[in-house]
């Protein structure tokens, strides 16, 4: 049970947002990940004991001080025996450090160095500072997120840091192992999130092409629009999810909710849409949640309630996949995806800075004279 990236060698230059969830997924999957942190608190992320810090998890930390020559230097060894570095600063950092990718894939040359950003690591605004927030507004996205009438909402940081970020870089960093299997080298992969999230919205450019697209915000199909394609408020203050978009579907959702049956045959007419988002609404008001998921979960009225992140765990469904696990105590999602083979170990959680310091450079060759002057120069803790 060791996952499917068993034997993958990765060094993490200790970030904040896409880098360590890329991070965790190849740690999940059976990678051998050692972060680099620095030696001190940096004021990364948000201040966060280890058992909390769940995108750190299954790693090991060595300690190092990039900015002395004998830190760089450190690296370099240990970029000798991996498969891939990742790093997430601003474009230039790495390069000022002496551990950009001319250097490191000198040293190896089979090395894929991963690196994601914001803008990207060119154009005029690669060096600028930002956001998740900044990069999907400038990709298109965030204009469509909110309600009708309303400004944009951001979408937690789900489409800019992690899914056009973390997923796009562990994506494009599989891709050049692959690759590197037919040519013998490493390269160089460039994980903008600004690209990473237009990416993600690729049907949503074809559909504004195509001229089904394009209402204001919060009044087309999937953003809300629809009134089969949407939220609403039960008995109890809480939420259900409806997503009835094919007429079999909503045939059944019409049925199930006691409406009127002449809004089968309208579904699409946008005229209907005010008059049946009332009847929907109405008849979810009559009940509880709770009473709803009895009523219409497992059936193909394609129904959800909706859940906090507390209750997500407890739900039938995710207990019954083991959906979570409880890592020291704390509940966090399982790896994702899953594998018959080679499925993923139980998660460890993340280390304390430096915690591995010794054990990885025993590993890397290191004589434990050449440990000891390290820690005593400052350079390793």
């Amino acid at each position: 049970m060791d996952g499917p990236l068993h034997g993958l060698r990765v060094l993490e230059i200790a970030s904040i947002g896409p880098g360590p969830l890329a991070c965790m997924l190849m740690a999940d999957l059976g990678a051998d990940v050692v972060r680099i942190d620095r030696l001190e608190p940096s004021g990364l992320g948000v201040a966060m004991s280890p058992r909390h810090d769940v995108n750190a998890r299954g790693r090991r930390s060595l300690a190092l001080d990039l900015k002395q020559a004998a830190g760089r230097d450190t690296v370099l060894r240990l970029v000798a025996g991996a498969d891939v570095l990742v790093e997430g600063m601003r474009p230039g950092v790495m390069e000022k450090l002496g551990l950009g990718p001319e250097p490191c894939q000198a040293a190896n040359p089979r090395l894929v160095y991963g690196r994601v950003t914001g803008f990207g690591q060119t154009g005029p605004l690669a060096r600028a500072a930002g956001h998740d927030l900044n990069y999907i507004a400038l990709s298109g996205v965030l204009q469509a997120i909110g309600p009708a009438g309303g400004a944009p909402v951001p979408p937690l940081n789900l489409v800019g840091d992690y899914g056009g970020g973390a997923l796009y870089l562990a994506f494009g960093v599989m891709a050049a192992i692959f690759e590197r299997q037919r040519s013998g080298l490493g390269q160089v992969v460039d994980a903008a999130m600004v690209d990473g999230a237009a990416s993600l919205a690729s049907i949503f450019f074809g559909l504004q092409a195509a001229g089904t697209w394009g209402a204001p915000r919060g009044e087309n199909l999937l953003d809300g629009g629809s009134p089969f394609y949407a939220t609403y408020e039960t008995a109890d203050g809480k939420h259900i999810s409806l997503a009835a978009l094919e007429p079999k579907f909503f045939a059944q959702l019409v049925q199930r909710l006691g409406l009127d049956d002449s809004f089968v045959a309208r579904q699409y007419d946008r005229r209907s849409w005010p008059a049946l988002r009332t009847a929907i609404a109405d008849a979810v008001r009559r009940h509880t949640r709770d009473e709803w998921c009895l009523r219409l979960e497992g059936s193909d009225v394609c129904f959800a309630p909706v859940l906090s992140f507390q209750e997500a765990p407890q739900h039938v469904h995710a207990r019954a996949r083991a959906s979570f696990v409880t890592v020291d105590g704390v509940v966090q999602p399982a790896a994702a995806p899953r594998f018959d083979r080679t499925p993923a170990a139980h998660p460890r959680p993340a280390p304390q800075v430096g915690e591995h310091t010794t054990q990885v450079l025993q590993e890397a060759g290191f004589s434990a004279s050449e440990i000891q002057a390290l820690r005593t120069s400052g350079v390793a803790k």
